[in-house]
């Protein structure tokens, strides 16, 4: 376990965050959710403590303590004053190398995740995301939500739990300590008996984590570049995107201007023809995060009825301006400023510092990438972001959630 110390004025205040390697992406076919149950159990007990005495340690001391699961990793999160670390911070290392996982608390959770997946089949966005994501990942590393899905979660045994549990130990793990921490808390936590067996084990790669990096290549090979789902609503949710490349892939800084140039700000292209220009959608973005594998690129918006057809049209052509013409040297400037401004706007609390670092260092990222990048950002030229669109941009798929009219209206269009 790599321990990485972030010294910054925080006022008494420290945030830990332990990136743990594989999260939802690591998923068996037939287990999807297994590590979100986990990752949640894991904070119902572990080593000496069970739920109620957990809850009350971290409650008497105004600390957070969290467990959350992401496609690439599974992230614990812990926030307090610094002279509540030392009684803290042990139980990170419980929840790794001894988590309880009580038959009780397993059931809670699996019944709290279920009510969570129904609750976002209700939402129009997630489900036309859930749809471009079946047609693009297919059984890829990304292709379902961190959630899981209800008849694979209502399959999961404790015992399916515990050999899952086991493999936490043996994975690459990164914590990062941002804020004012113990002068000695590094040496403190390779003292600690709750982490002996992750300081001792060497990082050995386990079948999950094997699986997971075969499973990259099964990127769907569709057909198809549409997915529609058909429900009673007057909302029409248009997402259209790319799978694209890892976050250290050298293009990658292009991918991230380009969604700057399109969806961040009041100046950005989609807001300018969509919102001022147009008035055609309530809502629209980009959704491009940082993965490890082929990250998506996803442009999106919410329109009317009347109005959908004309929106995908502009969509199409916003998506396409990058692809068949330069950005001005004026809009490139003011893009690269946006980026810094994005990226400044990112890390303003300790608690965005400690967990930006452990999620890149997770993810294979050396750790000065991001300071490399922007001293490479002065260089980039317009003609080189035009090339990576070219290259990563092109055919994009398409998905649609609205009513049955709306959705025989886009499909015909798309089809053309």
């Amino acid at each position: 376990m790599n321990i990485i110390l972030d010294n910054c004025n925080s006022k008494n205040i420290m945030a830990a965050k332990l990136w743990i390697e594989d999260g939802s992406r690591a998923d068996p076919r037939n287990k999807k959710g297994i590590h979100q149950i986990l990752s949640s159990t894991i904070l119902r007990g572990c080593g000496p403590y069970n739920n109620n005495k957990l809850a009350e340690i971290v409650e008497n001391s105004g600390a957070s303590l969290n467990c959350d699961t992401y496609e690439d990793g599974i992230l614990i999160s812990l926030k307090c004053i610094e002279s509540d670390a030392y009684n803290l911070i042990p139980l990170i290392g419980w929840m790794i190398t001894n988590p309880l996982l009580e038959k009780d608390q397993i059931e809670l959770e699996k019944d709290l995740t279920i009510k969570a997946i129904k609750r976002q089949k209700e939402s129009t966005y997630q489900l036309a995301f859930d749809g471009w994501r079946k047609i693009v990942y297919a059984n890829g590393p990304y292709g379902h939500d961190p959630l899981g899905s209800i008849s694979d979660i209502n399959k999961i045994t404790r015992d399916n739990l515990l050999s899952l549990g086991n493999s936490l130990t043996y994975r690459n793990k990164n914590l990062v300590i941002s804020g004012k921490y113990p002068i000695d808390v590094d040496r403190y936590i390779k003292d600690l008996t709750s982490f002996k067996n992750i300081n001792e084990v060497n990082l050995i790669k386990t079948k999950v984590t094997e699986k997971m990096h075969n499973s990259e290549n099964d990127i769907i090979k569709n057909k198809s570049s549409i997915y529609t789902k058909a429900i009673k609503t007057q909302q029409v949710i248009l997402i259209l995107g790319k799978a694209t490349i890892k976050y250290d892939n050298e293009a990658d800084i292009m991918l991230r201007l380009i969604s700057c140039y399109l969806g961040y700000g009041m100046s950005s292209v989609l807001f300018k023809i969509l919102r001022e220009r147009y008035g055609v959608v309530y809502e629209a973005g980009i959704y491009h995060p940082i993965r490890e594998n082929q990250t998506p690129f996803i442009m999106h918006a919410s329109t009317t009825e009347e109005k959908a057809v004309f929106t995908l049209k502009l969509l199409k052509e916003c998506w396409e301006k990058v692809i068949e013409s330069e950005i001005t040297e004026e809009e490139l400037y003011i893009l690269k400023i946006k980026y810094r401004g994005q990226i400044a706007h990112s890390l303003q609390s300790i608690s965005q510092r400690a967990e930006h670092k452990a999620h890149l260092l997770g993810i294979g990222v050396k750790e000065n990438h991001e300071k490399e990048t922007l001293l490479r950002l002065e260089s980039i030229s317009s003609k080189e972001i035009r090339k990576a669109a070219n290259l990563y941009l092109r055919n994009p798929s398409l998905s649609i959630c609205s009513n049955k009219e709306v959705v025989q209206k886009i499909s015909k269009y798309w089809d053309k």
